[in-house]
């Protein structure tokens, strides 16, 4: 599988990264396919991307989930295709999906976790990213 994988452009990586942190437990929530979809429509950074490679990036990355040593390769895809300054911005963007649904679960923290090492993110800015995601996502 590894050796098909197709190249990610960046805004792919991004959206990996969420999908990823989305499927960690292994149940898609509706809040988390809305918030994705919300992203990629309302963000800056999505501005130029094609809301149809959502499919194909979750399809790669669900593959990914199924192999042995998927999450690895993964993160290498998604190192390969992401310039470093947008490092900090995956985590935000995938603090935002676990949050999507009011409860962070067991499998969404450790995933959190993985990408935090995986990308290298001063633990300080994850804090202050963790916070962010929190407050927005607070209900009355």
């Amino acid at each position: 599988m590894t050796d098909t994988l197709p190249s990610l452009s960046p805004q792919d990586a991004l959206v990996a990264v969420m999908v990823a942190v989305s499927v960690s437990d292994e149940a898609i929530r509706t809040s988390e396919l809305i918030a994705i979809e919300r992203m990629v429509n309302h963000m800056p950074i999505f501005a130029s991307y094609d809301i149809d490679r959502i499919r194909v990036v979750a399809q790669t990355v669900y593959a990914l989930f199924e192999e042995e040593e998927g999450l690895e390769a993964l993160f290498g895809l998604v190192r390969e295709a992401l310039p470093e300054k947008y490092f900090e911005t995956a985590y935000a963007l995938a603090c935002d999906v676990a949050a999507a649904d009011g409860i962070l679960h067991q499998p969404e923290l450790r995933m959190l976790e993985e990408i935090r090492s995986e990308l290298a993110i001063d633990r300080l800015h994850a804090v202050a990213i963790e916070w962010g995601a929190r407050v927005r996502h607070m209900k009355l």
